[in-house]
């Protein structure tokens, strides 16, 4: 008998390990030895691949959903449409964002045969007729929709940083979510990738039409459209942009749309990727239950004519209102290609910032203003691509002249020979690095995955590379770097005048904000098991050590790789002394006594290393980081540069021709110009922006002078931090022989201090810039910093201006399509003597002006209240407080921040204790005392032509014309 039950024991322990090996062996995956992200590769019965990296860093996972089709995908007729289904994706389902989708759905589809007959139709005023129809429904659908739900539902869920990407190749869908919300996260996405509805169409079709019109007058985005015509004149890359024609983007297609979605958005051309905190055991199980739904489709072939060879340079001109430059393109095959690993090493020889031809026959030298290389590899085709910016009296071509130099150069071999082994140990410190960081992980798995590159290609791509020679270099150089180029000139002058994209007459959209769908009901009643929050104990999560009895140095040791990061820390920047940045700048030019400046950029390349010195306006940092078995070597080399660099007066002449130009150039930048309107309107006349060196001084500075500056700053206090692998007694040991410290400290220089204007009245500021988009911004000065409002303004930014899930985004982008980017703040500055300001920011058509102002103080004087948004804002937080890590280098920057601030303590605990006592009572109170009705700066960045200055007076108070000299201060 005893026996029989050993048998039946055994038996029965034999088929419980036979169950549990066949369910544990259910899902199959791939590895590669060797591998120090250890990923695994799953290919589901659809096929859709999951790309797995486990790293415990934080109880975090990065996602991303990836796509192979992108703007290459394209139909001829309905260019974009790949870019604007992206959009689209964010707009729900038939089970969230909204509130009944059968009657919604009726009004879509009559939405859907309305634009199939507007796109048809050439009578302009049969066309307007339709148009009008098409707003009238979309306006009563818009009562059955919930829109942003998405977006609550990633806040429900905890996710941070909810974005997507189109490219040439492919459309990506990102999120950051917390360890215990993977499986609400692949239930919302499967359903999302299941089912997208394209609802309040025509309101996105407004924001589309706003990045068009940006795109018109950008000219990096002309000048790089303009370089893809010339080198794929038959591939898409070439024939049709991301964001799409103009034309096509007036006439769209919601069938085509749609159709585009059944065609490519099938699992066996999608892929997964998850890197950061979990189980790939459990997690598998989690994908395939619920992306294991999506059925796979026969994909369509994509079929392209091949490029013909180009056998002589091909020269194209764009002419725009910025700095002149230009650009150089060679053609090569794409990413799975050997080509890519040849690309990728000549690319480090011509340019590394350091050390390539470059970086020392060009831009050490100043024979330009900057000059530059980078490999972009696509998935059929790649791209080396060289560009620079003139000098002053300098042409584009002989720019052009000095770039082909470099690459003869490369051809006959004169590089150094230790070239390549320096290439591959930063190549090796890169990896090391990306390796650190969830993000990167995925970035890793997901690049290979859209291009088609093998796992096993990218764990051995440096091993690869050390195969590679230098007469392989050479001969790759010469048999493919010749006449075959393309060149686009970037002129500055008033371009062409390219009409916008028209945008017919909207009717705002109503706002859902009081409702929810069942499906977030249920995401939200979810139980996962929470997350405690670890915070920052500033007495035990680094060290302080002292290397003399005035440096106190910050410790934290790295454990995970042999990279370190030193740095020397001084409260002071340029607002001490206006010449530091130029110190800052020049020392990057010079040799020492014993080593040219040459050779020592080569140096710090050969050792894997850099070295920096960071001026901002009220701090300066110098950093040195790299291999850490190299630390010694490359201190030795800083601290021998800081205290014996030699002056060449000669590149400070040409240093300070340059500046002069930089200056000039920027006075034709929208942005820095928009920089600079905003400093004067914050400050006035007296501002940070303006406390620089005249053109005079500029021209009377001494390479002596500079270099003392740069000597003397061991002589001030500083704070040293290090995180790296050393041993505290042996960093003591390192900086001790190496950081040469003075016998007596000298005073530390103060900051000049700028106060921020009084905002006593309504005031328009107004500067001129020729572009068809204006933008905006409105300040108001609160009260001095106040501890004790920290985390109710913190609440408040979450809820009104934050993200996609906050009140101005819903209303500025969404409801009224006014623009592509608007945002809002109260923001805390960053010393505790200092002002709160309230600002606004939107970029707009230059006739959406008012409406943009206008809509803007609505919501500052009637904060729309949203029970449900405000409750997601505060789990946000709460959510961000518990699943966020503050690592490595991060730990003691948090640490020098608080002691600025006052704070004992990580300011995330006071947040947390308080953020979920608060009401929405609390938030409205608080927006009603510092927000509500208060006087405001308005600032207009726009075309002077197309401003009605006096309705601008009439509504927001006397206009102040000011001009770039004024504002820039010369």
């Amino acid at each position: 008998m005893k026996q029989i039950l050993k048998k039946i024991q055994l038996l029965l322990f034999a088929v419980t390990v036979f169950t549990a090996n066949a369910l544990a062996q259910q899902y199959k995956y791939e590895t590669v030895p060797n591998d120090p992200m250890g990923v695994r590769i799953y290919t589901l019965d659809n096929g859709l691949k999951v790309l797995m990296s486990v790293t415990k860093d934080e109880p975090r996972i990065q996602t991303f959903v990836a796509v192979r089709v992108g703007s290459k995908n394209d139909p001829k007729e309905t260019t974009g449409l790949a870019h604007y289904f992206e959009h689209m994706m964010f707009k729900g389902t038939p089970d969230f964002g909204t509130l009944n989708w059968e009657k919604e759905k009726e009004m879509i589809n009559t939405i859907e045969q309305l634009f199939e007959v507007y796109r048809n139709e050439t009578d302009s005023l049969k066309r307007a007729a339709i148009y009008h129809k098409i707003d009238s429904i979309s306006f009563e659908a818009s009562k059955l929709a919930i829109p942003n739900e998405y977006d609550k539902l990633m806040s429900a869920i905890g996710s941070r940083g909810t974005n997507a990407a189109t490219s040439n190749d492919y459309t990506i869908y990102i999120e950051n979510i917390p360890s215990n919300q993977l499986e609400n996260w692949a239930m919302i996405q499967a359903n999302r990738f299941s089912h997208p509805v394209l609802r309040l169409f025509h309101t996105e079709l407004e924001t589309v039409y706003e990045e068009k019109n940006m795109s018109l007058t950008n000219d990096a985005r002309k000048a790089g459209e303009a370089l893809l015509r010339g080198l794929f004149p038959n591939h898409p890359y070439g024939q049709q942009t991301t964001l799409g024609e103009a034309e096509h983007l007036k006439n769209p297609s919601m069938k085509n749309i749609r159709e585009f979605f059944d065609k490519y958005y099938v699992p066996n051309n999608m892929a997964v990727i998850l890197a950061g905190d979990f189980n790939p055991d459990e997690a598998i199980k989690v994908v395939d239950k619920y992306f294991g739904t999506l059925k796979a489709k026969p994909l369509p072939e994509f079929s392209i004519v091949p490029e013909e060879p180009i056998i002589q340079p091909k020269e194209y001109e764009v002419v725009g209102l910025e700095a002149e430059n230009v650009s150089i393109g060679f053609r090569f095959a794409g990413a799975t290609s050997a080509d890519a690993d040849m690309l990728s090493l000549i690319n480090s020889i011509l340019y590394n910032t350091k050390a390539g031809l470059i970086d020392l026959n060009i831009n050490k030298k100043q024979l330009a203003l900057r000059a530059y290389a980078s490999a972009r590899v696509m998935t059929d085709y790649s791209i080396l691509q060289l560009g620079g910016r003139n000098k002053k009296g300098q042409s584009l071509e002989e720019v052009k002249d000095l770039l082909l130099k470099q690459v003869e150069l490369l051809k006959k071999g004169e590089f150094p020979d230790w070239m390549l082994e320096a290439a591959i140990n930063n190549y090796k410190l890169n990896r090391m690095n990306a390796l650190e960081s969830a993000s990167s992980r995925a970035r890793l798995m997901m690049n290979a995955f859209l291009n088609g590159i093998e796992w096993e290609n990218v764990v051995n791509s440096i091993e690869r590379l050390q195969k590679i020679s230098k007469d392989d270099v050479v001969k790759f150089a010469n048999d493919y770097l010749g006449n075959n180029y393309v060149v686009v000139y970037k002129r500055q002058g008033k371009p062409q005048d390219v009409a916008k994209v028209a945008k017919p007459p909207i009717t705002p959209i109503h706002i859902n904000r009081d409702v929810e769908s069942d499906f977030l009901k249920k995401v939200k009643e979810t139980k996962v098991t929470p997350v405690e929050p670890v915070f920052i104990d500033y007495n035990k999560d680094f060290t302080k050590i002292k290397i003399n009895k005035n440096i106190e140095v910050l410790y934290k040791q790295n454990t995970e790789n042999g990279t370190f990061n030193l740095v020397y820390y001084y409260p002071f920047g340029s607002l001490s002394n206006p010449a530091l940045t130029h110190a800052a700048d020049y020392i990057q030019l010079l040799g020492t006594s014993k080593l040219s400046a040459e050779e020592v950029s080569q140096e710090f390349y050969r050792l894997a290393c850099t070295f920096n010195i960071n001026v901002n306006d009220e701090d300066t940092y110098i950093t040195l980081s790299g291999l850490s078995e190299n630390a010694a070597k490359a201190l030795n080399l800083m601290e021998s540069l800081l205290n014996d660099c030699q002056p060449d007066e000669s590149a400070l002449k040409a240093y300070i021709a340059n500046q002069i130009k930089a200056r000039n150039d920027a006075k034709r930048n929208q942005s820095a110009v928009f920089s600079a309107l905003v400093s004067y309107a914050t400050y006035g006349d007296n501002n940070p922006q303006k406390f620089i060196l005249s053109e005079k001084e500029l021209n009377e500075l001494k390479a002596n002078d500079l270099i003392g500056i740069i000597k003397s700053l061991n002589s001030y206090r500083h704070t040293v931090l290090y995180y790296g692998p050393l041993a505290s007694k042996d960093l003591k040991v390192m900086l001790s022989k190496e950081h040469r410290l003075p016998k007596k400290f000298i005073p530390t220089p103060e900051n000049k201090r700028f106060e921020p204007l009084e905002t006593t009245s309504d005031r328009v500021l107004f500067a001129h810039y020729d572009a068809k988009q204006s933008y905006l911004q409105t300040l108001s000065r609160g009260q001095k910093y106040d501890d004790n409002l920290y985390p109710i303004i913190t609440l408040y930014n979450e809820y009104f201006g934050g993200g996609m899930n906050a009140i101005v985004f819903q209303e500025m982008r969404e409801k009224r399509g006014l623009a592509y980017t608007a945002r809002s703040r109260y923001t805390i500055p960053s010393r505790p003597d200092d002002y709160f300001i309230n600002m606004s920011y939107i970029a707009t058509q230059n006739d959406k002006v008012v409406d943009a102002f206008n809509a803007f103080n609505e919501l500052f004087n009637a904060m729309p209240e949203n029970t449900i948004g405000f409750n997601l804002s505060k789990e946000a937080l709460i959510s961000d407080i518990r699943n966020n890590r503050i690592r490595n280098m991060r730990v003691l920057y948090s640490y020098l921040n608080a002691k600025q601030m006052g704070w004992n303590e990580d300011i995330r605990k006071k947040l947390y204790s308080q953020i979920p006592t608060y009401t929405f009572d609390d938030v409205k109170k608080f927006q009603e005392q510092f927000v509500k009705g208060k006087p405001k700066t308005y600032i207009i960045l726009g075309k002077e032509a197309d401003m009605n200055f006096q309705e601008l007076e009439k509504l927001y108070g006397p206009v102040t014309k000011v001009t770039l000299e004024q504002i820039f201060g010369y």
